[in-house]
């Protein structure tokens, strides 16, 4: 291999032009950015690729620590947009394109909110408000997604999905309550430091190999240290909405890997067992890893998708007329 073949590709699947790869993989995608109180969001759209195709539901993806909705999370997106979705994902503050320290979380309520305040615009939207709506959250971002639920109206979402949701860590990824009080004694000073072990969570998160270097060459994922304040909010909010399971009683599926490192599946059981939800659906994959969709063989992976499709057409069947006109 010669220097030049060795060059870091545009995206994740080499160099074709954008537009040429998302027809490709039947879909149409656009970006932009959305301005919120708390700074300013890169958001993305995916649609299925025939404009006369009217989308059943709407689909709002909230992607993981440290990583981005503009690498191998798109393929979650993309998925969904060829079952006949309209999804919408935005980078959480301090993530990717959008504003912020990176991967700084020192209020994951304020950084739900950010996101949260964009999928309301759309989902109210005169072009969306008559679809079921839907929130996703991947990992981190599933605890965002729940916290995005508790600041929502209760008829806001038909529906939630969570993919491997960080609700509880994992004792060995626990931060330190010796690093945080010693860092607590600095008065918020610490709180941005990148100065917390990091127990090199990517290679707990990915079983393919090859899927891992591509992970792994996303220019922007985040790969210093995890900060003091985003492990101590991380650890309170853990806290905060095992506390609060109860209050969940839209309709959700949660789906995770029994051989998890990163986050623990006792959260997906915890969620489905205290949960007020009539509708609720917890599906466990034996020796999977974290990261069920981006990271796992393919045969694995299309298991969870085809999961993930069955459940949300079913629901969109059962609950589709009741969502019209809803807030």
């Amino acid at each position: 291999m010669t220097s030049e073949s060795q060059a870091p590709a545009a995206n994740y699947w080499g160099n074709m032009p954008e537009e040429e790869y998302y027809a490709s993989q039947g879909v149409r995608n656009s970006k932009s950015y959305f301005e919120t109180p708390n700074g300013k969001l890169f958001t993305q759209t995916f649609l299925p690729l025939d404009p006369n195709v009217s989308p059943k539901a709407t689909v709002y993806m909230t992607h993981g620590y440290g990583s981005d909705t503009g690498w191998l999370f798109q393929k979650i997106c993309i998925n969904y947009a060829t079952w006949g979705y309209a999804v919408f994902a935005a980078d959480l503050l301090g993530h990717g394109r959008s504003d912020g320290i990176r991967s700084y979380l020192g209020d994951l309520e304020k950084t739900a909110g950010a996101s949260l305040s964009f999928f309301k615009s759309v989902r109210n939207s005169d072009e969306y408000k008559h679809l079921p709506a839907f929130l996703f959250g991947e990992s981190m971002g599933g605890l965002a997604t729940l916290l995005m639920y508790f600041q929502s109206e209760p008829e806001t979402w038909t529906g939630l999905i969570f993919s491997a949701p960080l609700f509880v860590i994992p004792e060995p990824m626990k931060p330190s309550k010796v690093h945080l009080f010693m860092y607590g004694l600095l008065f918020g000073l610490a709180d941005t430091w990148a100065a917390m072990p990091d127990n090199k969570m990517v290679g707990k998160a990915i079983r393919d190999p090859e899927k891992l270097k591509i992970i792994a060459s996303n220019p922007r994922r985040y790969t210093g240290k995890p900060r003091v304040g985003t492990m101590r909010e991380i650890a309170r909010q853990c806290e905060y909405v095992q506390n609060n399971f109860h209050k969940v009683t839209a309709p959700f599926l949660t789906v995770h890997g029994t051989a998890d490192g990163v986050t623990c599946p006792t959260g997906s059981k915890l969620l489905y067992e205290k949960a007020s939800s009539e509708d609720k659906t917890l599906k466990l994959y034996d020796g999977m890893y974290h990261s069920l969709i981006q990271g796992e063989p393919d045969e694995a992976a299309n298991l969870v998708l085809a999961d993930m499709r069955a459940w949300i057409d079913e629901r969109v069947e059962r609950y589709g007329p009741k969502s019209n006109g809803s807030a």
